[in-house]
């Protein structure tokens, strides 16, 4: 008539998981059902985290001497041990001794007693004790224990019945005329006190002026359980007297048929199976193993400086309650000992691990006892207690304490900043510069310096320099599909085609030399027509590898949530890398060959020769460039970028400095020096 003890072993570890109580002490005895309650409890512990520090088992048969020795030699468990929680489970006689052993303070060589105080988890079947103990033993050592009980209901008229119970002469009613007389400390004559001592009973006396704890008014969960008891025999009896009664019947209607006899062995098959309604409104039913489908009440003990006690009801266990509603409490009602610092008590072997910390094990100590390790790099531990740290979505990342993540921030050169300012300013100033050189170029075509060295491929040369420069804006702000698939082809192809110019004046200035020296052979190769052949030539080389590339795996614009940890990099996904490398290759490629031919054609005589200034321009464009791989490979996000942008900008000023400067200061500043008679004289010079 009670409900099966493990689902109370449930609610054991539930209420030790909702305080977070891990580690625990237990007492009990070698007995039967506290080796089942230990077998049950255990794997229940592990499986939820929760270590036992410490577990005193008495023996099964123990005297008096016996039981205060063990209660003795544990008083460090008791007294001094870190776990704050202690599961008391046993009968009557072993809590009666555990309350005596903790109000006798005579073991105990210090006054303050609050560092042996205990939160005391105790079981439904020490509840009928409690009344003892309150008479004998001093109970605040016990205040604030969570004990589990019974449950219980009023029963209507249960309370009028009991103030209507008086014991009578004519009743004989023993048990009734003993508990009068022990309650109210009188006798019922005729007869007497055999010590003198009592007086008669008055017959005014009432149950409702006993304290309590000694008799109590309302139905307990004990008298509960016993008249759902009685109940269910009497339902069972009745239905086995129907049934009796109906074959009796029969039996009279066909004499063939055999009266039947009452079997009492069939009464206990019968009431595991029987279901009804009680008085109070409570369906009494049983499981599939014949057991009480019935829950526990969750009960807190407040004990009073007179030595009396209530249990205030805090919780419940039922089993027919919604998923994940098993188990209920109200922690605000509950009253714990006044000597506990921390309101709820803590019982944990060491310390939580704050946030942004995860546990590390204590070699050769419970799984409860652990260090606190802060979480590596690029992890976090945003709660307290973490077995390990995680890593934040690729969205975030972790702050400086590793305790929470932080959304990440996108991020490219943005022309709003001051870099992306700087560099497009410095974009549309050299394309400006170089219209104006542009423009200078067409106007004085007709003068010497201009028509030296072929002006058509100068002004080729400064077009292509121009678009160079205007196609670095395309580096600047947030990349697009249409942005990644121009940029690099964009710069690829035109600086090609201003390399290829440079390599095409180059040759020109050497062919024209050697034409000067054999006139038959190489005259015919000078002209606009080889030179146009080279650039074409050079230049179709890079339209192919910038086809392939946009065939093979064109750049795209991509989110790099991983490149730098506080952001994310909007980038243009290259694509292949091989392909873009290949760009760079080639243009470096016919830099070189620029730079060497017009190394070895520097000092070639002839008016205006352009060859050392090629030398210049292609030693700064190669130093340039080849400083670029490096320095892009060792940057990352927006700087990246702004590396490329740099490079391109710092190689074409090179260019256009090195080669039109020199020009444009004798057309502008020295225009005496842009004259055929000069251009005769150089040539004298160079001849002599």
């Amino acid at each position: 008539m009670v409900p099966n003890e493990d689902y109370q072993i449930w609610g054991i570890v539930q209420l030790l998981l909702y305080f977070e109580w891990k580690w625990v002490g237990i007492i009990t005895k070698e007995t039967k059902s506290g080796e089942h309650f230990l077998s049950t409890l255990e794997p229940m512990f592990l499986q939820n985290g929760i270590c036992i520090a410490s577990k005193v088992i008495f023996p099964k048969n123990i005297g008096f001497h016996e039981m205060f020795e063990g209660f003795f030699n544990n008083v460090d468990t008791f007294v001094n041990g870190k776990e704050n929680v202690m599961i008391l489970y046993g009968e009557v006689g072993l809590f009666t001794w555990l309350t005596f052993f903790l109000s006798a303070n005579m073991f105990i060589a210090v006054d303050d007693m609050s560092f042996a105080v205990k939160v005391w988890i105790m079981t439904a079947q020490i509840d009928v004790a409690l009344h003892i103990i309150q008479k004998a033993f001093n109970m605040q050592a016990i205040h604030g224990a969570i004990s589990f009980a019974l449950q219980s209901r009023d029963i209507e008229g249960f309370q009028e019945y009991l103030q209507a119970i008086h014991p009578s002469d004519e009743e004989g009613n023993g048990f009734i005329k003993e508990f009068w007389e022990q309650s109210f400390d009188c006798f019922i004559p005729p007869y007497g006190d055999p010590t003198g001592f009592l007086g008669p009973c008055t017959r005014e006396e009432k149950l409702e002026s006993l304290p309590a704890p000694f008799f109590e008014m309302r139905m307990t969960g004990h008298s509960y359980s016993i008249y759902n008891a009685v109940y269910a025999l009497a339902h069972a009896f009745h239905i086995m007297a129907s049934s009796k009664l109906r074959l009796h019947a029969r039996a009279k209607e066909n004499p063939s048929i055999l009266a039947p006899h009452l079997q009492i062995w069939k009464l206990h098959s019968l009431i595991q199976r029987i279901s009804f309604n009680n008085n109070a409104g409570d369906e009494v039913t049983f499981n599939e193993h014949g057991e009480l489908a019935a829950g526990f009440a969750i009960t807190n003990l407040v004990t009073f400086p007179n030595n009396s006690y209530i249990g205030n009801k805090v919780g419940s266990l039922d089993p027919h309650a919604p998923p994940g509603k098993e188990f209920t409490i109200n922690e605000e009602i509950i009253q714990w000992h006044k000597s506990f610092v921390q309101m709820p008590p803590s019982s944990l072997c060491n310390a939580k691990c704050s946030p942004g910390y995860s546990k590390k094990k204590k070699e050769g100590m419970a799984f409860c006892c652990y260090d606190c390790a802060p979480c590596p790099e690029g992890k976090v531990a945003e709660q307290t207690d973490r077995d390990y740290c995680i890593s934040c979505p690729e969205d975030d990342y972790p702050n400086h304490g590793r305790d929470h993540c932080i959304p990440k921030v996108q991020t490219f050169l943005s022309i709003e900043e001051s870099l992306g300012i700087t560099l497009a300013s410095l974009s549309l100033f050299l394309s400006m510069l170089t219209a104006f050189m542009l423009a200078i170029f067409i106007k004085q075509r007709h003068t010497p310096i201009v028509k030296a060295n072929n002006r058509g491929l100068s002004y080729l040369l400064l077009t292509s320099l121009c678009l160079c420069f205007l196609s670095s804006l395309l580096f600047i702000g947030k990349p697009n599909h249409l942005t990644c698939l121009l940029r690099q082809m964009a710069f690829g192809i035109v600086f090609s085609i201003a390399v290829s110019s440079v390599l095409a004046k180059t040759t020109v200035v050497v062919v024209a030399f050697m034409g000067s020296q054999s006139r038959n052979i190489f005259r015919k190769w000078i002209g606009k027509r080889m030179a146009y052949s080279v650039v074409l030539g050079c230049s179709l080389v890079q339209v192919s590898i910038c086809a392939a590339w946009l065939a093979y795996s064109p750049p795209f614009p991509d989110f790099n949530k991983h490149l730098i940890t506080e952001e994310i990099v909007v980038e243009c996904n290259e694509g292949s890398v091989t392909m873009f490398y290949c760009v760079l290759s080639y243009m470096g490629f016919l830099s070189f060959v620029s730079f060497t031919v017009a190394f070895l054609a520097r000092k070639l005589p002839d008016s205006f020769n352009e060859a050392k200034f090629i030398t210049f321009s292609m030693l700064v464009f190669c130093s340039v460039w080849v400083s670029f791989v490096p320095t892009y490979l060792s940057t990352k996000g927006k700087y990246m970028v702004a590396v490329e942008v740099f490079s391109i900008l710092s190689s074409g000023a090179g260019i256009l400095g090195c080669i039109f400067s020199p020009k444009c200061y004798i057309i502008l500043l020295k225009s005496n020096l842009n004259n055929r008679e000069q251009l005769i004289r150089r040539r004298q010079n160079s001849k002599i």
